[in-house]
């Protein structure tokens, strides 16, 4: 049996969030999803994605997994969740943007840097997930910035970004101008989140809206 705390989320949700926007329910179960984005994120329960964008049912395709971290191609006949939802964002789903969306204090990241001082690995699947980060490339710039922590949590989001671009399908699509790819960071604690701007090649923080 599920927790009162949850039980009684649902009935709220039931109550005060499906009844009042029910026709939209209603729409994306007969006309199916047109998401704005695809956003790959990690399993951390601080990072509310929906929350963080103020997005709406059917706004956005989102996958977890631990540390945010995107695969490179390697159609080997495995199973590969997190490029199978990129292949299905892409190619079916035809999304316009794709986000990586890294955050404060991930404790993916974290654990990997205990790998690289030599602690031992004790787990049957997490440690050979983040060998996926082997050879990251920390960026002096990122660290002089914004320090240590942040700047191996910036370094992972950039090597997923380049990961997506081993996808021949994102590759044409985005060299046609069909999909923008983005690499952002979010800060729990300040709600802040950093860009990577591709002409620089620096995070900064997204720029504030003009209300004018």
């Amino acid at each position: 049996m599920l927790s009162k705390t949850l039980l009684d989320g649902y009935w709220r949700f039931r109550r005060e969030n499906h009844s009042a926007d029910k026709g939209r329910y209603e729409q994306l179960a007969s006309l199916g999803q047109a998401p704005t984005a695809l956003v790959i994120a990690c399993c951390d329960s601080r990072v509310d994605v929906s929350a963080i964008f103020d997005a709406g049912p059917g706004d956005l395709f989102i996958v977890r997994n631990v540390a945010n971290l995107v695969p490179p191609f390697e159609p080997d006949g495995r199973f590969h969740g997190t490029s199978a939802a990129v292949e299905y964002a892409a190619m079916v789903l035809k999304v316009p943007n794709i986000i990586i969306l890294g955050h404060s204090h991930c404790g993916g990241i974290a654990a990997y840097r205990e790998k690289l001082k030599g602690k031992t690995d004790d787990t049957n699947f997490i440690g050979t997930w983040l060998t996926q980060l082997d050879g990251l490339e920390v960026k002096d710039q990122d660290e002089q910035e914004f320090g240590r922590e942040t700047a191996f949590e910036l370094a992972g989001v950039r090597q997923s970004l380049a990961n997506l671009r081993t996808f021949d399908a994102l590759r044409e699509r985005e060299a046609e101008g069909l999909l923008t790819l983005h690499a952002l960071h979010f800060d729990i604690g300040s709600g802040v989140v950093l860009a990577l701007d591709a002409k620089t090649d620096r995070f900064a923080q997204l720029p504030e809206q003009d209300d004018a």
